[in-house]
């Protein structure tokens, strides 16, 4: 059972041998680990660095593509070099190490095919109150919008089953964190939350410069989602909202038409008409767009055969 460690990185040299030294070297049930940076365009010595501490695995983004095609990129490696379970933590040491054997369990028990750390966010001392009511209302969010679960949905420190990582796709260019959710239960697979401690803070969020961007980005990369993996439901419950004032409008006309007051309200039946016709084309773009997700999905079946006989060649 190989475990393979990714850790994206970018400008990481003061902080990445801090999170090196704190990895676990053993953990039972798991015969080898092993320790794979993603560098994503650094400009400073963050390779060099990995290289001292021993890490002979890498991927060379080339230039900054951001945390959601870097972490890609992890995945895809860290496949090919046969890991049974692959654990994404950031190299800011954020995230406990010793709790790598926590996320690790689930996996190792078949328990889960995805883990989450969950973070103590309400006690966190370097979150602010507006970014920990943020984080907990998006987490909610996220929790309506997946129908799962999960507790601490922007939590990047996570393990995956190789059968879940074979069939990850991600299309977000910001992060990774929220799609992974949508898909796993879109997908059928098993994820889990598990309680977790985090480190001091040695440095501010490269990801998050501001509060109000990353919940504008995040709410789009929600949405865009929900409508990938939900088309059905998204379109039905927007049909929904242009059918019922429609047929609210008409019934009103029908009361005033059938109580002899019908004149003067010619502009109701024509609105409702409007909202009714409206929403029955919404209603056939959601039949149309359920069809388009079971393509989808058939296409995504055929693309992960492929990924395994391409990494049975290997």
């Amino acid at each position: 059972m190989k475990l393979i460690i990714q850790i994206p990185c970018y400008n990481e040299e003061q902080a990445l041998p801090v999170t090196l030294n704190a990895l676990p070297k053993h953990i039972d049930g798991i015969d080898e680990i092993e320790i794979l940076i993603i560098d994503d365009g650094s400009k400073d010595r963050t390779v060099e660095v990995a290289k001292q501490f021993g890490v002979t695995h890498f991927v060379d983004m080339g230039h900054n593509c951001g945390l959601a095609k870097a972490f890609s990129a992890g995945i895809k490696k860290a496949l090919q070099l046969g890991a049974d379970i692959i654990v994404n933590t950031d190299a800011d040491n954020q995230y406990c190490a010793d709790d790598i054997e926590k996320i690790v369990k689930p996996i190792l028990n078949k328990e889960a095919d995805i883990v989450i750390g969950s973070r103590p966010v309400s006690k966190i001392k370097h979150f602010s109150l507006m970014k920990k009511f943020l984080q907990k209302l998006g987490s909610w969010v996220m929790r309506l919008i997946s129908s799962t679960s999960v507790e601490d949905a922007p939590s990047g420190f996570r393990a995956f089953s190789r059968n879940a990582a074979l069939q990850l796709n991600i299309f977000d260019n910001y992060t990774y964190t929220l799609e992974t959710i949508i898909q796993a239960r879109a997908k059928g697979l098993q994820l889990l939350c598990v309680p977790i401690n985090v480190n001091p803070d040695l440095r501010e969020s490269k990801l998050v410069k501001n509060v109000f961007d990353y919940v504008r980005r995040s709410i789009f990369t929600m949405v865009r989602m929900f409508i990938i993996y939900r088309p059905f439901r998204f379109f039905a419950l927007l049909a929904c909202l242009f059918f019922l004032p429609g047929a609210f409008l008409a019934l009103r006309f029908l009361w005033f038409y059938f109580t002899g007051s019908g004149t003067g309200h010619v502009q109701s039946l024509i609105l409702s008409a409007i909202l009714i016709i409206t929403s029955v084309q919404i209603g056939v773009i959601a039949v149309l767009s359920e069809l388009f997700s079971i393509n989808r999905k058939i296409l995504e079946d055929i693309q992960n055969r492929l990924k395994q006989q391409d990494l049975k060649k290997i």
